[in-house]
């Protein structure tokens, strides 16, 4: 990476993780867009199964 030059695209290889302000913004932002999916995800799992199981108590 050239001085001035911006990434490419937020892919992890493509990151220069050897300059601190990059590696903070991106390990941030990382951790922040694993748990909002996570927590979609759990969410999305559990009216899955609630709808399941809910389904067969009635």
């Amino acid at each position: 990476m050239l001085p001035g030059e911006t990434i490419q695209s937020l892919l992890p290889q493509d990151i220069p993780w050897w300059r601190p302000d990059y590696a903070v913004f991106f390990t941030v932002l990382y951790i922040v867009v694993l748990m909002l999916a996570s927590g979609v995800g759990f969410v999305l799992l559990r009216s899955i199964w609630q709808t399941v199981v809910g389904k067969w108590k009635h």
